[in-house]
């Protein structure tokens, strides 16, 4: 159903325009709630638009788009004063099922913040009629059986989405404030004739913000049952992004005390509690194996894999096209796919909604703008943790080509740093990843078939990946400038200051030196030449495997082919015979058959010998 003011929007007609023509019986299907009228979702503009006798109202009279929703979360001023895509039928299924406790696992910026405030405004008991959030939206088509739930039930909801903080200390300080707040939003408890007096003393003590750790880890408990006495209904209790302070604490050094906090925390929310309705919580990684939800066997966890769900975090095609053709720019619908789709959740493509809307509001200009939004430090322990294959499959990742990797969803913090391999399920459910095929292993784990989603993702790894795997940001853009300008100049005297300025500017992350650590460093290096280069890396050709190829996208180019060696305390005489067998085994293995099998005959052989952070070029 459709309100006066929305209906006028569409037709070209004043809000009073259109509740005349209602009154008048004009607009088919139209009936009144209250004091407003409620009109058909595809109700038609009746043919006589006359508003007084003899006067018309014209139809080409412009009307003004809504603006786009850019870091709104709030679901009543969103769907009121932005451009909503309708999700509330995650309600519908939701009732469905009927799960005790619900986590759902998305990457952030997909919705996640904005569907648990819906939950909360459907659910939650309200002196206002918070029914008409809902009377024109997909949900109350569904039914009286759903319609019979709304503002029925006392609604706990915290989120946790920027407790991003240094310490514990401040960590727990901005838990308590919320939970402060969380209860001064419920302030009827206080005089509350179904309350205990001792509860009626902890409510006021949490009020005041004197509580200890152990008395604040048991306050959904006691919330919870405070408001089912008073409402005598259970609450619904709703954690959105309830990993953000956990995944800080891995990053900053305090992860015993933040998961020993949550791990109670949740107990007494979820595990047991007989004064709960239903419970939701939200993050980006599920991380059961920490036991922070020890016990808690009445989870029902819906992760990217799951088609339960699959359509109610970011958006879908249909919902694109929809919106495109709402703005006026249906013809950007390609560039918008190669961008922004690519998302794999359970059987649905999705796109990723902030950096759609984003793109919209910017005139359609494609960039990157889901990875402005915010720093996944856990990625930064992983990556400084990669070995030499794992460097490798990033890197053709990066070439837009598909790598085999087992995905573990119960990713363990504390693990990261001591299995390299859990890169790829980190970076598949942060959104870095997508699984285009994937089979079910016998102990939970699955085999999947991983690329990168789009462009945009593309970028990011160039910029964030690659720059965190090789520690540019510690030697600077300039650096890596200088070396990918080297290569096109055919400088080789440039090319090996800058590789040299790198390793001197990076003494402590090259303590120790094996030819497939070179090799990774050189990868991070030319990454941003890929533009013009198409890189292989570690491909069979004539009689062996190279190290790098860079095969140029335009033939005016030449090809180069790198092969390297190592060893450690070499002098320099000794890295210099070094640098002359690398370049002759390129011609000694035929390394070039590939290039001039394609083509390209204007080829730079560089032989490239490193003994701890020295280097040799040699080039033919």
């Amino acid at each position: 159903m459709a309100n006066c003011k929305e209906k006028a929007s569409e037709w070209g007609l004043s809000v009073r325009a259109v509740n005349d023509l209602c009154k008048k019986g004009k607009v088919i299907g139209a009936i009144k709630i209250g004091r407003n009228w409620q009109i058909p979702a595809d109700a038609e503009k009746p043919s006589d638009g006359r508003i007084v006798s003899g006067i018309y109202k014209k139809d080409t009279v412009p009307t003004a788009k809504k603006p786009l929703p850019i870091g709104i979360s709030d679901y009543i001023r969103a769907q009121d004063e932005y451009y909503y895509v309708d999700k509330t039928l995650l309600i519908r299924d939701f009732l469905d099922r009927k799960e005790l406790v619900s986590l759902f696992t998305r990457p952030r910026r997909f919705g996640k913040t904005m569907n648990m405030d819906m939950l909360r405004v459907f659910f939650e008991i309200s002196d206002e009629d918070t029914s008409k959030y809902f009377t024109d939206k997909e949900i109350w088509k569904c039914g009286p059986q759903y319609r019979d739930h709304q503002g029925k039930y006392p609604v706990i909801f915290l989120t946790f989405k920027d407790v991003k903080f240094d310490s514990w200390d401040a960590t727990f300080a901005k838990i308590s404030e919320l939970i402060q707040e969380e209860f001064g939003r419920h302030s009827v408890l206080r005089s509350s004739t179904k309350l205990a007096q001792y509860e009626k003393e902890y409510f006021e003590k949490i009020l005041n913000g004197n509580v200890t750790e152990v008395e604040l880890s048991s306050s959904l408990q006691k919330l919870s049952k405070m408001l089912n006495s008073h409402y005598n209904i259970a609450p619904i209790i709703i954690i959105d992004e309830y990993d953000t302070p956990i995944q800080e604490g891995y990053s900053k050094d305090f992860f015993d005390e933040i998961t020993g906090f949550m791990r109670n925390f949740f107990s007494g929310a979820f595990k047991d509690n007989r004064n709960l309705s239903y419970g939701f919580l939200t993050g980006i990684l599920r991380i059961a194996q920490e036991s922070i939800f020890s016990g808690l066997n009445n989870l029902a966890v819906n992760t990217i894999f799951d088609k339960e769900y699959d359509s109610f975090f970011g958006f879908t095609e249909s919902e694109i096209k929809k919106m495109l053709s709402y703005y006026g720019v249906s013809d950007k619908e390609k560039e918008l796919k190669d961008w922004y789709n690519g998302y794999l959740f359970g059987s649905k493509e999705i796109y990723n909604p902030w950096s759609v809307i984003s793109y919209l509001s910017k005139g359609c200009l494609p960039q990157s703008y889901w990875v402005n939004t915010g720093k996944n430090e856990i990625l930064e322990d992983v990556l400084k943790s990669t070995t030499g294959d794992i460097t490798e499959n990033l890197f053709s990742l990066l070439q837009g080509e598909h790598v085999i990797a087992r995905i573990d969803q119960n990713v363990v913090y504390r693990s990261i740093s001591e299995n390299p391999s859990y890169i790829y399920s980190l970076l598949l459910v942060a959104g870095y990843l997508k699984a285009q095929r994937k089979e079910l292993l016998g102990d939970g784990s699955w085999l999947c078939e991983v690329s990168i989603p789009n462009r945009e993702i593309t970028s990011v790894y160039k910029n964030e990946i690659l720059s965190h795997l090789m520690q540019i940001g510690a030697v600077g853009q300039t650096t890596a400038n200088k070396i990918s300008e080297s290569l096109y100049t055919f400088d080789l005297k440039k090319l090996q200051e800058g590789i040299t300025e790198y390793m001197n500017k990076s003494i402590s992350f090259y303590d120790s030196g094996a030819e497939g650590f070179y090799h990774g460093l050189m990868l991070g290096l030319i990454a941003i030449m890929d533009n013009q280069y198409k890189i292989k890396s570690n491909r069979e050709s004539g009689d062996g495997r190279y190290d790098i190829s860079l095969f140029p996208r335009n033939k005016k180019y030449p090809g180069i082919i790198m092969e390297f060696k190592s060893d450690k305390k070499l002098s320099e005489e000794a890295l210099d015979a070094l640098s002359s067998e690398a370049l002759n085994q390129i011609d000694d293995k035929n390394y070039d058959f590939e290039m001039r099998e394609d083509g390209i005959t204007n080829i730079l052989k560089l032989g490239i010998a490193f003994s701890g952070k020295k280097v040799k070029i040699q080039s033919k």
